[in-house]
């Protein structure tokens, strides 16, 4: 008798509820985080009020994981902006808790035109539960060449790949669709991910 039905339909119900209560907790924490160091800065080095980050610290500078090159597809100048504080509950926050490098790009004759990128090293089982969250909201995006996504919110692209343990999470108003975010999807990956892609010329 054939067995058509192998599709882990179980499994799928059963991650979702995982990923839905992590996404939860994920919240919670960060706006734990938030309430804590609402104040002057004055408790910095303090991180007992909330979990300990499980993230790996990220080595890469910005320019070393998006090299400027890479940005020129854009038509435009990018500078760097070294002050950039990601906005509370985004990935880039969530990055930024987990020892991240959150980067972030301002358009030389566009102030409003920016290019926000974070990449954490993450343990399997953390990334497993991104992956699980991403998967059902859907969006997936084959041609990142690793378990990709993409969705747009009110004008804004954001990609989000996994170069395993690195997930790279990019948004920038110039993704208007997943192959927008291609070139520094494929920048950041092929630096934190290289035995994956051929060796560089030169």
């Amino acid at each position: 008798m054939p067995e058509p039905v192998h599709h882990h339909v179980g499994m799928t119900s059963r991650s979702r509820a995982r990923a839905i209560s992590v996404a939860a907790l994920a919240l919670s924490a960060s706006l734990a985080l938030v309430a804590c160091s609402g104040g002057g800065g004055s408790d910095d080095a303090s991180p007992t009020a909330t979990a300990a980050p499980v993230g790996k610290r990220v080595a890469q500078t910005c320019g070393e994981l998006l090299p400027s090159g890479s940005l020129d597809v854009y038509g435009t100048t990018f500078t760097i902006d070294s002050d950039y504080e990601p906005e509370k509950g985004s990935p880039a926050a969530r990055i930024a808790q987990q020892r991240g490098r959150v980067c972030h790009w301002t358009a030389a004759d566009d102030a409003s035109t920016t290019i926000t990128l974070a990449v954490a090293d993450l343990p399997e089982k953390s990334l497993t539960n991104l992956k699980d969250a991403l998967y059902e909201r859907g969006g997936s995006v084959p041609t990142y060449r690793v378990e990709g996504y993409f969705s747009l919110t009110d004008g804004v692209g954001r990609a989000d790949a996994f170069a395993d343990p690195y997930w790279i999470t990019a948004t920038s108003t110039l993704f208007t669709e997943p192959g927008g975010a291609q070139p520094v999807i494929d920048a950041v990956r092929e630096v934190v991910q290289p035995n994956g892609s051929a060796t560089p010329a030169g």
